[in-house]
């Protein structure tokens, strides 16, 4: 990932595209179209077989071919130049609805799209948008504040290690929600972060949960494509909270859940707009309000107590009684970052980079 693209968004730059939540940026929408006039590309930055974030995305490509839509694919591509000819290829294969699913493939995406402008493009995580591109992801924070009360529950020595993928707001929000979800079970606990600067390096990976173990945590969660860290908790007698889709099997003995992306939900719905005739650039961000979230069963390697609490918090956050960023919250230093009562915007929590009171770790700046 380019240094730059990470420092850039850390530092918060504005997203006016969610103000005031989703918010079209203009029109690519031409007539009403069949499924044979249409055909969807998808530039992934991993292998469709990685039991994690690009296996998620290719179930939805899936789900669009069901629609019987002509989909293609090129899978492994590097967030640098690789990007922009993996999405030039597919235009040449036919492709006129392209997805670009990572976030350093941001700035190549708005690159090729100005030179294709009936082209209709969606890119996963990021904030440019175009008359001809839409940004897309899902509320995984809900899912994460989840998996921190199993965390919480099961722990025995108030030590939580997290394996976090590259210092960017992505990320960061999703380590803290998972720490608050944590605290409102267990308010003792720490949550310690290794950063390995990956999305899919199975021995770096696995590395840095064996660090956080050495130090004495008994739970490891992760941001991260490989269920390697789930595997180095299972070798040492620890708990794993996994990410992306469900992989009880990597790691049985030590499993709890995981928060799950369905991509599928997003993807059928833009096509089918596509097919309507009238899609239109979007800043789509979505979670258990209709599926593009959730969290995965819960494994009877948790803590009796935490079946109902996730219940129960579940429908908390649905009926917008529990919003997991509301204030009070402090940073690291005990600042206070929101006051009491104050529930975080959506262009806040999208922007945050600083951690929460309970985490140990730095952001690199």
């Amino acid at each position: 990932m380019k240094k730059l693209l990470v420092l850039a968004l850390a530092l918060g730059l504005a997203v006016s595209a969610f103000a005031g939540g989703k918010k079209d940026a203009g029109s690519a929408a031409g007539g009403t179209s069949s499924a044979a006039d249409v055909k969807v590309g998808f530039v992934y930055i991993g292998s469709i077989h990685d039991e994690g974030y690009t296996q998620a995305h290719d179930k939805g490509r899936i789900a669009v071919e069901a629609l019987g839509v002509k989909t293609a694919y090129i899978e492994n591509v590097a967030e640098n130049a690789d990007c922009e000819k993996a999405i030039r290829d597919l235009i040449d294969q036919g492709c006129n609805v392209i997805y670009t699913t990572s976030f350093g493939f941001m700035d190549w995406t708005i690159k090729v799209a100005a030179d294709f402008p009936n082209v209709k493009f969606g890119h996963c995580s990021g904030y440019k948008t175009a008359p001809n591109v839409s940004t897309y992801f899902g509320k995984i924070f809900q899912a994460r504040y989840l998996a921190g009360i199993a965390a919480g529950y099961k722990t025995k020595v108030n030590k939580i290690g997290y394996v976090a993928a590259f210092p960017i707001p992505e990320v960061i929000r999703g380590i803290n929600a998972f720490t608050l979800g944590v605290q409102s079970v267990n308010p003792d606990v720490s949550v310690e972060v290794i950063w390995t600067n990956t999305w899919y390096d199975p021995a770096v990976e696995k590395q840095a949960a064996l660090e956080l173990l050495n130090k004495g945590v008994d739970v490891i969660a992760q941001h991260q494509d490989t269920t390697a860290p789930q595997i180095a908790a299972q070798e040492r007698n620890a708990a794993a909270i996994g990410y992306n889709v469900s992989t009880p099997d990597a790691a049985p003995r030590a499993y709890l859940t995981a928060p799950l992306f369905h991509w599928d939900v997003f993807y059928v719905d833009d096509v089918k707009h596509v097919l309507a005739g009238d899609w239109a650039s979007r800043a789509y961000w979505e979670g258990f309000s209709n599926g593009t979230v959730t969290l995965d069963t819960l494994t009877a390697n948790n803590d009796p107590r935490t079946a109902s609490a996730v219940a129960a918090a579940q429908a908390k956050i649905i009926d917008g009684s529990l919003a997991p960023f509301t204030g009070p919250l402090t940073d690291q230093g005990g600042a206070v970052k929101v006051s009491s009562g104050v529930k975080m915007t959506d262009e806040e929590i999208w922007n945050m980079g600083w951690f929460v009171k309970g985490v140990i770790g730095v952001i690199p700046q």
